[in-house]
């Protein structure tokens, strides 16, 4: 059974900063990209940042200059926000893709609340 957890959100100001942790556990053949995702009310889940296996990297243009995506190992991934917005405020979920299986598992979400 794979599992991934989100930790790290909550409520902060207008240009605070969260970190966003995921962990990934149980059988999974190859995770070769992670990556965060969004969900506002009444929107579609969005991109936010995704990284590679190599390391390579890709955000949603809101974010860009905003948001580092890291990975400490091929388990664990971290978002960092910076300079927050109210437009920020939405579920965040992390996701694994698993290569040899092409399939995406998803977490729960954490929720990040960025009051104006």
């Amino acid at each position: 059974q794979v599992q991934l957890v989100e930790s790290g959100g909550g409520l902060v100001q207008a240009g605070g900063s969260l970190r966003l942790s995921c962990s990934v556990s149980g059988v999974i053949f190859s995770i070769n990209a992670m990556g965060w995702y969004r969900q506002a009310p009444g929107k579609q889940r969005e991109l936010v940042a995704l990284i590679n296996s190599g390391g390579s990297t890709d955000y949603g243009d809101s974010v860009k200059g905003r948001f580092t995506i890291s990975r400490a190992n091929a388990r664990n991934t971290y978002l960092q926000m910076n300079s927050l917005k109210p437009e920020d405020t939405a579920v965040y979920y992390c996701k694994a893709h698993d290569g040899v299986r092409q399939r995406d598992y998803w977490g729960q979400g954490t929720q990040v609340t960025v009051s104006s």
